[in-house]
């Protein structure tokens, strides 16, 4: 697997995991939500100074971010869209 996969990967397994949505992460990481989801998608490559704003607002070490996944891990889910209800 690729940098850009594994970081894409974890970016995703991390904001799932703590119930975030790309348009919350992406405002407390001060970085475009569309730019959050072509990284999500290795649609870019990303440089040091987004990945620290990612890890800063997930609450994790920049490392976390290059943790390679189990062969043979299930890929990351995606949230449910739309509005929440209450």
């Amino acid at each position: 697997m690729k940098a850009r996969a594994i970081v894409a990967w974890n970016v995703r397994r991390i904001r799932v995991g703590k119930g975030l949505s790309q348009e919350k992460l992406a405002a407390d990481a001060s970085v475009d939500r569309a730019y959050l989801a072509k990284l999500e998608r290795q649609s870019v490559n990303t440089g040091v100074d987004v990945l620290d704003k990612l890890a800063d607002a997930l609450s994790v070490n920049v490392a976390d971010l290059f943790e390679i996944p189990a062969e043979g891990a299930p890929p990351p889910v995606t949230l449910r869209g739309g509005r929440k209800r209450s």
